[in-house]
């Protein structure tokens, strides 16, 4: 059976743009608002109708992850930014499949997720109330699958309970798209023998991007 690989493309932008933003998170204490907000709204959407109606039914709302997946994709140094951006990506790919092999971790994370509904009819997504909230899901149902994530960036930005907090959930937003990314049908091999059809894809959704911003 052929793969989608517009789909497959699509998560592992979603992958990349959630792995960047931990990253930005993590050295600058900031990171831009939309791709944030997008990612953080993909954890809540868990009956789309498609996989670009998780990201907002709009391919620039992944401008940032597709951006950051031709990073990823044409990184061959084992040091520095563009390592530390491709260790997070395949972390959190790592840990979905732990949580994919883990029937009760599944039922807890939807229940749990599930719950956020309540939340959300009082408090915004980025609020700290609702950060507060996912970045609980994935200290209790996330981080004891292993093999942890370790987030390196500013120790002062990092003491930070925030901070800490939008880490959390960002990785959160993470594992969503990984676990989107395997349903579409992408696995690491992939990365490995198809790297040059998934930058095709991700330049293909870019300059369509560019054209209609004209």
């Amino acid at each position: 059976m052929a793969k989608n690989y517009y789909d497959i493309t699509l998560a592992l932008a979603g992958i990349c743009q959630a792995a960047h933003l931990v990253q930005q998170l993590a050295h600058q204490g900031h990171c831009p608002a939309e791709p944030l907000k997008t990612s953080l709204q993909s954890v809540v959407d868990l009956n789309p109708a498609s996989t670009l109606a998780i990201y907002g039914n709009n391919e620039a709302n992944l401008r940032f992850g597709l951006e950051s997946l031709l990073a990823v994709l044409n990184s061959s140094s084992r040091q520095g930014a563009g390592a530390e951006l491709t260790r997070y990506t395949l972390s959190l790919m790592v840990l979905e499949r732990k949580l994919s092999a883990n029937k009760t971790a599944l039922n807890d994370l939807s229940q749990r997720i599930g719950q956020l509904d309540r939340q959300l009819a009082h408090y915004d997504l980025d609020s700290e109330t609702l950060l507060s909230a996912m970045a609980a899901i994935y200290v209790d149902v996330i981080s004891p699958l292993g093999p942890r994530i370790q987030v390196t960036g500013s120790p002062a930005v990092l003491q930070n309970t925030q901070i800490q907090s939008k880490v959390r959930a960002t990785l959160l937003a993470g594992i969503r798209s990984a676990v989107l990314w395997h349903q579409a049908g992408g696995g690491r091999l992939q990365l490995m023998f198809s790297r040059n059809r998934l930058a095709s894809e991700a330049k293909q959704m870019l300059s369509r991007m560019t054209e209609s911003s004209l």
